[in-house]
């Protein structure tokens, strides 16, 4: 650290000093040295926050086919960040959630049953939508376009990545379901959204 206290005494000598030899003093220059490496220092804590922490998502339909991804990221504020890029899907627009169980079976009966219920810890009810709602599993509705395709991207602070009382990473595990229809947001208790076509389990980067 470097002490800021100077004398006048020791001002006036640094002073004369450089007026007769033209370059800044020693001391102004280790002042110099500190305040650039201080900012050196902020910039990398920007560049770098330390508390960021993500997840990642490998999408399959019943068949076993790979139809996409989704990707989830936590900043220090405790916003879970969701980008799902989904292809090789039936046009239309289609709910999807959080389950409450780390397994996405393709070939269970029906298809990806394993997984469980919507991801709903704090016992509300289903729909963004529903004056009794949220479940923290409750997601906006993906659209899929004619050619298959389609992203979606949303914040939750419903769902966390990091430990506490929601998070994806529980005794159980979390997996995050693409379902034939729309969600309506209000029905308990999955929206009318019809059978489930495609899953993923989330797991820690």
């Amino acid at each position: 650290m470097f002490n800021n206290t100077i004398s006048k005494d020791r001002r006036r000598e640094v002073r004369g000093h450089e007026r007769k030899t033209g370059r800044p003093g020693l001391l102004r220059r280790w002042c110099s040295v500190g305040l650039v490496a201080a900012g050196l220092m902020a910039g990398c804590k920007e560049d770098n926050p330390a508390d960021e922490v993500s997840a990642s998502v490998a999408l399959v339909d019943a068949s076993g086919k790979d139809v996409g991804t989704a990707q989830l990221t936590e900043n220090d504020q405790g916003i879970v960040t969701l980008t799902v890029k989904a292809n090789g899907l039936p046009a239309g627009t289609h709910g999807i959630h959080f389950h409450e169980v780390g397994i996405a079976d393709p070939q269970a009966s029906p298809p990806f049953s394993t997984a469980g219920e919507h991801y709903n810890p704090a016992a509300k009810q289903h729909g963004l939508n529903n004056p009794n709602g949220v479940h923290a599993g409750d997601l906006p509705n993906l659209q899929v376009g004619d050619q298959g395709t389609g992203t979606l991207t949303t914040t939750t602070d419903r769902i966390t990545l990091k430990a506490g009382p929601a998070t994806a990473f529980d005794a159980n595990g979390t997996a995050l379901i693409i379902h034939a229809n729309a969600d309506d947001q209000v029905t308990d208790p999955s929206g009318n959204s019809g059978g489930r076509i495609a899953g993923g389990v989330v797991k820690p980067d």
